[in-house]
This record gives C-alpha cells, structure tokens and sequence, in this order.
C-alpha cells in the first residue's frame, strides 16, 4: 500500500464504512491517473498510517475524509492530517444535511479544500455514475490535472448502463505554458459594487478574506456565488457574518442591495440583480444550470455588468472550471475590472486561471493581500 506508480495522484480514503471505502476506490481507480494507496476506518487509523516510516511509509496527495467515524471523528483528525501530511488536498465526505451541512463548512475553515455529498442511495444508477464523475474530477483537480472532458461536476450526462463504472478515458499532464497578458487598469474608478466568484477551496479563502475585512469601513455591497448546495450555503454565509461583523446572509428575492452588505446566492438558484429605479434589486431563478453549476458566477456577472457598467469590480477567486470567465468578459466589455486571485494561493487555479488567460483580468493578487485591495479600491485609491 505504501507505493504506487509514479505520476498517478496518490489517495487514501477514510471511512467507517467497508461498502463506502470499497466504493469510493473502485470509482477513483476507474481513472487511469488515480491509485488508491491507502484506506482506514476512522480518523486514528489514518493517522497511523501517515506516521509510517521507512518502506511503509504513506505518501498522498488527496485525502477522502468522512465526518462522523467511531473512535476518531473526521473534524478532530482534519488537522492532525494536513500536519502529517501539509501538501495532501483533503475532500471531506458529507450529508445533504443540515447537520452535515454544518460539519462541513466548519471543516472547510479548519483547511478542508473541498467536499462531496454522499449519495443517499447506491440503487440510483445515474445519481451514482454522477456521484464518481464528481469525485473523479475533484479528486483530479486537486492532484493537479484537467477534469474530465465530460464535464465539471453538476454535469446531467446520462449513466452508462450496466454497473460496474467504466474506465474514463482522461487528459495526460498538460506541458503546456500558461501564457497571461493583464490588462491595463487605466482609467479604473471607485467600485460601486464587488462581485466574487469562487468554488474549490473557496469557502476557505472567503473566510481569509472576510476575517480580514473585520472592523474595516467597507461601504459597497458585496455579491458572491460559490459553488455549493442549500444548506451548505446558508452555513456558509452565516459564518462569514461571524467572522468580519458585516451584514451578511443568503439573498432574497425582491431584496434592495444595500452598500456594506453582502449577499451570497443560495444553494441551487442563479442570483442576478434587477433594475427598480436607480436602486439594484436581487432576483433568484432556477434557470438551467450553467458550467454545469447553479448557483452559477456568469450569470451574476452578466447582470452586475448591465446594472453598475465601469462602477463593478471583479474578484475571480479559487476553483475548478471556468465559471465566471464569460461573465467576466461582459464586465469588461461593459468597462468593468477584473482580479484574480494568483496561482501560488489558489487550491485549485482553473477559475482565476482561466480569466488570467483569456486576457480578461487587470491584476493577480495573493489571498493575503485581497482584503487590503479591496478596502483601498472601495475607498478609492486607485493605483
């Protein structure tokens, strides 16, 4: 178990579950870049296992970890693993539930880089052939590869039939040199508006940022869509209103955006604002999903650019795919600026990423210094 074929991401599952585990390794193991190296039944075998030495000592790259385990819960071991093991990505196994919906934000603050809503039912063809499309392409973009051709997760591709899951067929490592030419911020103005899109190791970064902002004067409203499910998303925005003191919460339909708030899009519905006179009023739908996401960061964008034009300011944070990236261009287009967090900071760059590269963002900016950017920009000091 302690070795695996070289360039393949290495992954241990945890789980008290023999069924889960065995699950789970079959699916990653369908894709020919992925090697399951290890498994344990709680979070104190796991440790275990990474202080092996020598010959049997465990090596991983991604880390499959549930919450609720006899003996060692995930919460407890989620810290002591990324001491163990600091550059191991770690995607916590949920509920879709509120409890698990709790356990998971909380455990996306303590350093979790992403998680994975367990499916409720094994019986459920399609929803299983989604579930490991989901976990495969996770599993790829935090070991360093390109998603699955097929799609990022949320895609409604049909299930094969019958089970067992094929094998993917999937991109080798890319060679190729990301070539980034920033746009010039010439002409910037003070922003009437912030608009963050995020997804993977995005609920980590939006609590680094926001802790920052704490105390500060930030009197412009603050529209963020991360990608995430109900539940999940009303834990989120409540714990960013506990971490910086801000107004913070869900938005609601018909609601006034309202300077020094911030509004994030619930779970399952695009939000976008609407004209009501000189104000921005936010409306939610469940228009089809787009990037295969809802609640989706183009479509936000689009109507931010159309309601605030030059006045809108951009921020493209962590996450997989390129979400946010047609979105982005219509802000440009509409004399708006984008940022983007850097690459050395991103747990996953392919959102920041692909704005950087398609020549749409003015600058790339280190997670440690969003919050002073932004604090400065919104207070009009414009470099």
């Amino acid at each position: 178990m302690a070795t695996s074929p070289p360039g393949k991401i290495r992954v241990m599952v945890v789980d008290d579950s023999a069924v889960i585990r065995g699950l789970f390794s079959t699916m990653l193991e369908s894709d020919p870049d992925i090697t399951v190296v290890a498994s344990a039944n709680n979070g104190e075998m796991a440790l275990n296992l990474l202080r092996r030495s020598g010959e049997n000592k465990v090596e991983v790259d991604v880390v499959t970890l549930d919450i609720q385990m006899p003996v060692m819960d995930g919460l407890v071991a989620l810290p002591e693993i990324l001491k163990l093991s600091p550059r191991a990505k770690v995607i916590m196994a949920s509920t879709l539930t509120s409890e698990g919906a709790s356990e998971t934000v909380r455990a996306l603050a303590l350093g979790a880089a992403d998680y994975i809503a367990k499916p409720s039912s094994t019986r459920d063809r399609e929803a299983m052939y989604q579930f490991s499309q989901d976990l495969i392409n996770k599993v790829r973009a935090l070991g360093g590869l390109s998603e699955h051709p097929a799609g990022a997760a949320g895609s409604t591709a049909p299930a094969p039939d019958p089970m067992p899951m094929p094998k993917i067929a999937t991109a080798a490592r890319s060679q190729k040199t990301e070539e980034i030419v920033l746009r010039s911020s010439a002409g910037m103005k003070r922003p009437e508006a912030i608009a963050i899109g995020c997804s993977t190791g995005g609920p980590q970064a939006l609590m680094t940022l926001f802790k920052a902002l704490k105390g500060k004067r930030f009197q412009v409203p603050v529209f963020i869509t991360q990608h995430m499910p109900p539940q999940f998303t009303t834990m989120l925005a409540a714990q960013i209103a506990e971490v910086c003191g801000i107004p913070s919460g869900e938005g609601k339909e018909g609601e006034i955006a309202q300077p020094g708030h911030i509004y994030l899009a619930p779970g399952d519905y695009h939000m976008v604002v609407k004209r009501d006179g000189s104000r921005a009023m936010l409306h939610l739908n469940q228009n089809p999903p787009e990037n295969f996401c809802r609640p989706a960061v183009d479509p936000m964008l689009r109507s931010l650019a159309e309601f605030y034009g030059d006045r809108l300011l951009v921020l493209i944070m962590t996450g997989m795919g390129a979400d946010g990236m047609a979105g982005s261009k219509a802000v440009v287009e509409q004399g708006g600026h984008v940022f983007a967090q850097d690459k050395a900071t991103s747990v996953v760059w392919g959102m920041p990423g692909a704005v950087a590269t398609a020549g749409l963002c003015c600058k790339l900016v280190p997670l440690a210094e969003i919050a002073g950017t932004l604090i400065s920009l919104s207070q009009g000091q414009i470099a």
